[in-house]
């Protein structure tokens, strides 16, 4: 609770960046929603555009290529930058996204600002240490500066050891805390090193030492264990590379490696902050009233359905229970939170609590929308009407470890066929004529 509550203020800081429904008046009639996108499988498929995807986003503007409203697209990737995305997206979808409707794994990292001037360990590809000055953290590691200042580190492929003479080590001070931005390129050096790092105490250069425990803060994004390109089946994520570290680190020192913070969906920290950027965009957009409803559309049941789920019944929760206290006049001490906190997992609502400012701030609900062009298909699963029967008997759990298994949560509001049919769906329910 005290790692939580100590990132309020840096929901405060978001907040004030991007608007808050309370001091402003928007609105668009009686019906006022956003739309949550999944990229990887609802949009596309590897670089390839799915069909349907370009006929739905030209009914999503207008004329001026403006959208009608407000859409952020929420994936799980993490190995560019949210401008390289927006630029991507735009040239498959042939309408403009702008970075600002782009949410990354790690973007809610920008949050956890008492982390931002410790010296942190990257792991991923891509331009990870141009990610993470840009989400604010100043000291940064890659796992190649670790290499380089300890050559001897490195030694499962047998080309990358030293050819000659042992090298001497050229040290770096010590590591703060890791940061696991997605999965790397080479498994096996990043998974070495960084248990390296975990039994130093962030001194790679002295001897492991098992029975510190716990270690330095670990920060994980993105927990997918699968995710579909263009192969047939689904690919490994790097849910998949944390069970590898997961499992290495309990085998060596039979403790369980523990997470600061999980991030991207499906944990609630990912749709609080997704839900930050409709707000802002429903500004833009004149809209005089709140966003009250937010749909979010993905193939991924563990990753999507579950989290958008898990976010609704945080959303419910925290009603009842703000509700709950303005019927105090008393008002007293009490956590509004409880309640949500007895269902969850800490991990699953780190950065949650002190997000709104009042009750007419917090969104009705949030509805998940499956489709079937990617992770989930008809033909592979089903999913059956009794939740208790939906995992437990007809499919192995692929979420995270620190993840409760909650068979309700992997039921979607509904399941169609693509996200073109998704978004009419959304149109139909709220209304609204859809050209």
């Amino acid at each position: 609770m005290q790692r939580i509550r100590a990132l309020s203020s840096s929901w405060q800081l978001l907040k004030s960046t991007y608007g808050t429904a309370a001091n402003k008046h928007y609105s668009h009639g009686s019906s006022s929603f956003g739309l949550l996108f999944d990229i990887d499988g609802v949009l596309v498929r590897g670089r390839t555009p799915i069909p349907a995807a370009k006929q739905c986003f030209k009914n999503l503007v207008d004329r001026n290529g403006k959208y009608k409203v407000p859409v952020v697209f929420v994936t799980n990737a993490g190995n560019c930058m949210r401008e390289a995305k927006a630029e991507h997206l735009s040239q498959l979808l042939e309408v403009e996204v702008s970075p600002e409707q782009v949410m990354l794994s790690h973007s809610p990292l920008r949050m956890f600002t008492q982390l931002h001037k410790m010296r942190v360990l990257v792991s991923g590809q891509g331009p990870v240490e141009e990610l993470a000055h840009n989400l604010g953290f100043e000291d940064v590691v890659t796992i190649d500066m670790l290499r380089e200042a300890y050559p001897v580190l490195d030694m499962v492929d047998h080309n990358r050891r030293p050819k000659d003479s042992t090298p001497t080590s050229k040290g770096l001070p010590p590591i703060n805390a890791v940061i696991l931005f997605g999965e790397p390129i080479r498994w096996e050096t990043n998974l070495q090193l960084i248990t390296d790092v975990l039994l130093t105490n962030g001194n790679p250069g002295n001897c492991w030492n098992p029975v510190q425990y716990p270690h330095i803060p670990v920060l994980a994004c993105n927990m997918d264990l699968l995710w579909v390109a263009e192969a047939l089946n689904p690919r490994f994520g790097h849910g998949m590379f944390l069970v590898c570290l997961e499992s290495l680190y309990k085998k060596v020192t039979g403790h369980e490696l523990k997470y600061e913070a999980l991030i991207g969906k499906p944990s609630v920290v990912t749709y609080n902050y997704a839900e930050l950027l409709i707000r802002q965009q429903a500004e833009e957009l004149g809209w005089t009233t709140p966003v009250k409803r937010l749909y979010a559309i993905g193939d991924n049941p563990m990753a999507d359905i579950y989290g958008a789920n898990l976010y609704n019944q945080y959303l419910q929760a925290s009603r009842r229970s703000r509700a709950q206290m303005k019927a105090k006049s008393s008002g007293g001490s009490s956590d509004p939170f409880t309640e949500t906190q007895r269902k969850s997992s800490s991990v699953e609502l780190v950065g949650a609590p002190g997000l709104y400012g009042s009750e007419e701030d917090i969104p009705d609900k949030c509805e998940s929308i499956l489709v079937c062009t990617g992770v989930y298909s008809r033909e592979q699963q089903k999913l059956p009407a009794d939740p208790a029967q939906t995992v437990t008997e007809q499919r192995i759990f692929h979420g995270h470890r620190d993840f409760r298994f909650d068979p309700n949560l992997l039921q979607p509001s509904f399941v169609v066929e693509d996200v073109k049919e998704a978004v009419e769906l959304v149109f139909q329910q709220e209304g609204w004529p859809l050209e």
